[in-house]
């Protein structure tokens, strides 16, 4: 029955267009639709049995053990005809619940995220940073995917991808391919991408920089002729500058900042909203494109300066967040207070509101 309920709820989320389905005994099955949980219509309250039947179809033994030890586990999986999907297993009162996210199997493109053309512009260099940044559950993984597949058409590269877990599965294109999962291929991000500076790569893609070894290790395949894709749990492209900045202890930071002003090449922070019409999910972005004037104050350590710059280089395909949302709203794809809620700086977003 587990495996049935699973199905069902699966084949459910795929079309009502939900992002995110919940498991939790002692209450019924959730949907997450327009950014909202809802409870999913004719199911029964979900009991601990059903649960354990689910997790027993999903997870091998090796998985189980993992699970048991840690008492949360991340993995994906895959459903004919539906997609992929990425699950977070984890314990609550005694108990085992899931979160699981859906995950198509078409790689979006970018156009179809609504992601500004610039972007598309990061799959052209052949050396440097480029960062995908915003809160849990804001597409970066999607962004990132989408910029890889850009990638794979159109360049004879090995691109290596260091995820936990894998989403988006990559054909081999004109690129070859190589994605790693934490636990199965590699012990943690920073011993996998150690190795793939071994493994002749041309693009290598971090599904997260989550700690300074990390994010010193990644600087250096940047500085040494690599192109880096990763993630940052930031809100705002000047803020992931000071996220990357604090994870080190004081004396590091000044070489942190100097390597980081070279090797930056842009980030976009992005944010999903729920649109007017209910029909789904539209994204607001910031984009940061590293010219030399903010090189400079990444070195000097003026990023509150940065958004300034950002402004004035909008013919330059910079834009701000405030900007984007003020587009949305003015276009009646996101209502006012939504786009107020979400805004970085609110007197910022109503110069733009005022604009049109």
């Amino acid at each position: 029955m587990g495996a049935v309920l699973l199905d069902r709820l699966l084949r459910y989320a795929y079309d009502v267009k939900a992002t995110d389905v919940h498991l939790c005994a002692g209450s019924r099955p959730l949907v997450r639709r327009n950014g909202k949980l809802m409870e999913v219509a004719d199911e029964e309250t979900t009991t601990l049995p059903v649960i354990d039947v689910i997790l027993s179809e999903l997870m091998d033994e090796k998985k189980r053990q993992k699970l048991d030890e840690h008492r949360v586990l991340d993995f994906s999986f895959s459903k004919p005809g539906l997609g992929r999907f990425r699950a977070n297993v984890y314990s609550q009162r005694g108990t085992y619940a899931m979160a699981i996210r859906m995950l198509p199997f078409d790689i979006p493109t970018l156009e179809t995220l609504g992601l500004p053309a610039a972007v598309e512009g990061f799959t052209g260099k052949t050396k440097g940073l480029f960062l995908a940044t915003g809160a849990t559950g804001s597409g970066k993984s999607t962004t990132l995917a989408a910029l890889l597949d850009v990638i794979n058409e159109n360049y004879n590269y090995h691109v290596i991808t260091i995820e936990d877990p894998i989403e988006y599965l990559h054909k081999h294109k004109k690129s070859l391919m190589t994605q790693r999962e934490i636990g199965d291929d590699a012990d943690s991000f920073a011993s996998a991408l150690r190795a793939a500076l071994r493994e002749d790569p041309d693009v290598i893609m971090v599904g997260e920089m989550r700690d300074p070894e990390t994010i010193s290790i990644a600087l250096t395949a940047a500085e040494t002729g690599h192109l880096v894709l990763s993630t940052l749990h930031t809100v705002g492209a000047a803020k992931s500058i000071d996220r990357i900045v604090d994870a080190f202890p004081p004396a590091q930071q000044n070489q942190i900042r100097s390597q980081l002003a070279t090797v930056l090449e842009g980030v976009v922070s992005q944010q999903l909203l729920p649109r007017i019409d209910q029909s789904g999910l539209v994204a607001a972005s910031e984009v940061m494109l590293v010219n030399p004037a903010i090189r400079n104050l990444i070195r000097e350590g003026k990023h509150y300066q940065i958004t300034n710059i950002m402004q004035t280089g909008q013919t330059q395909g910079m834009q701000l967040l405030e900007a984007n949302l003020a587009e949305l709203c003015n276009k009646g794809i996101i209502d006012k207070d939504m786009t107020m809620l979400h805004a970085q700086d609110p007197q910022l977003l109503t110069q733009f509101l005022n604009r049109r």
